[in-house]
C-alpha cells in the first residue's frame, strides 16, 4: 500500500538550489530573531536585577549574541537532507504468451 501524502506531492523537475534572493530572505530572517532575542534578554536582566546570578545569567546571554546572529545569517543555508519525489513512469511489460515465429 502507498503513502497517499507521498502519492500527491509534487514531482520534482530540477535540483537546483533557492535562488540567491530567496537565501538572503531566510539569512536576514534569521538574524532579525537573533538579534530580536538580545532587547529582551536584556530587559529580563533588568527586571530580575534582585536575583543576580539571573540577571547576570542573561546579560552574559545577550553579549554573544550580535556575533553569533553575524557568523549564522553570513553562513550559507544547508542542503535539503530531503528526499525528492521524482516522477516514476509505469514500466510497460511484454506479452506473456507465445507468438508465432514466421521463418523464411
Amino acid at each position: 500500500m502507498t503513502n497517499p501524502r507521498r502519492d500527491s506531492d509534487p514531482v520534482l523537475i530540477t535540483d537546483a538550489p533557492l535562488s540567491y534572493e530567496e537565501e538572503l530572505v531566510i539569512r536576514k530572517r534569521r538574524y532579525k530573531i537573533m538579534m530580536g532575542m538580545r532587547i529582551p534578554c536584556m530587559v529580563l536582566a533588568a527586571v530580575f536585577y534582585q536575583i543576580p546570578w539571573l540577571a547576570v545569567s542573561l546579560l552574559v546571554i545577550s553579549i554573544p549574541l550580535p556575533w553569533i546572529a553575524v557568523l549564522i545569517a553570513n553562513d550559507r543555508l544547508p542542503l535539503k537532507a530531503e528526499k525528492p519525489n521524482r516522477y516514476k513512469g509505469e514500466h510497460k511489460e511484454l506479452e506473456s504468451r507465445a507468438h508465432p515465429v514466421i521463418d523464411t
